[in-house]
């Protein structure tokens, strides 16, 4: 934040108070996106591949069994990669890791701790990240942006009124600053099956952020 300093200017220069609005709105998240991996190992490349595709397709099977629509369960990635030790400097094979993810998009997060409950029981090793959104951020965001234009004026107004400067009430620039601010839980910690897996959603702060100038 800055403001000119009006002493010993010429009558007609050009004087600007340039400040920065902040706008927050919170929200609470309508789905979340969970990641799901399935890691297998194995000296044969083959066999660490059909291992995989047995647990995964039996991880799927229990989400679907717990009413995920298929058309909310996507592959993310998958990759095959050879496992090396190093012995004096030296190289050595080891074996194949073979990953697949998957994103499963639950509309309702009443259901994550269950959903991670059984994804593990029935085989995935890897809870990868746990992100929550919500489906109108725009709407949010258009609110936020409404307040981060009122503190850019309430700002410039209160510097006018400090330095008793004839503040002109229209902006002469508004620069809109775009910026993403995602809830995102990470866990690489195994489940225990007699414990449901708690799993908090808490809420989502939509931010905007302007600069505006004002002529005094």
């Amino acid at each position: 934040m800055y403001y000119a300093n009006v002493s010993q200017q010429l009558p007609h220069t050009s004087r600007v108070i340039e400040v920065t609005g902040n706008g927050k709105v919170m929200a609470t998240p309508n789905y979340v996106q969970i990641q799901i991996e399935v890691q297998t190992r194995g000296k044969n490349v083959q066999e660490a591949q059909q291992e995989n595709a047995i647990i995964m397709n039996r991880v799927i099977q229990s989400l679907l069994a717990l009413h995920i629509p298929r058309e909310n369960i996507q592959t993310a990635f998958y990759t095959i990669s050879p496992v090396y030790d190093y012995e004096d400097g030296k190289q050595i094979f080891k074996d194949y890791e073979v990953t697949n993810a998957i994103t499963v998009k639950v509309t309702d997060t009443s259901q994550i701790g269950e959903i991670i409950d059984s994804a593990v029981e029935n085989g995935a090793n890897r809870i990868s990240s746990i992100q929550f959104n919500i489906d109108n951020v725009d709407a949010y965001y258009q609110q936020a942006l409404s307040l981060a234009l009122q503190n850019a004026q309430m700002k410039a107004k209160t510097i006018a009124e400090t330095m008793h400067l004839p503040l002109q009430p229209q902006p002469i620039e508004i620069v809109e600053e775009l910026e993403k601010a995602p809830v995102l839980y990470r866990s690489m910690a195994m489940v225990d099956s007699k414990i449901p897996t708690p799993i908090e959603q808490g809420q989502i702060a939509i931010n905007a952020t302007v600069r505006v100038k004002f002529q005094y």
